[in-house]
């Protein structure tokens, strides 16, 4: 099983000690995790793939999230992972 825990996707990201804010977030990228055409929308098409969710589930994410996810171009899950991370917390 894929826990934030144990995954370098999510090291340094204690989802035990995030805001409830978070953990949309936290579900938009283990949905990223376990699903490649997720993934591949997430990081090629972000608005899409953000306006249609998955499995019918939306992420409910603060305007700053949206925005930093919109204007971020990753080549793959790890750098937009790294990239959310800076941008959100300043490399603390």
């Amino acid at each position: 099983m894929i826990s934030p825990e144990t995954t370098p996707l999510f090291a340094g990201f204690n989802m035990r000690a995030q805001p409830a804010h978070r953990s949309a977030l936290s579900r938009l990228f283990a949905a990223a995790v376990v699903n490649p055409q997720f993934r591949e929308t997430l990081l090629r098409a972000p608005k899409i793939a953000l306006e249609r969710g998955y499995l019918g589930q939306t992420f409910p994410l603060s305007k700053r999230e949206t925005s930093l996810l919109l204007s971020i171009r990753a080549e793959s899950l790890t750098e937009l992972a790294r990239q959310v991370t800076l941008g959100l917390h300043g490399g603390d």
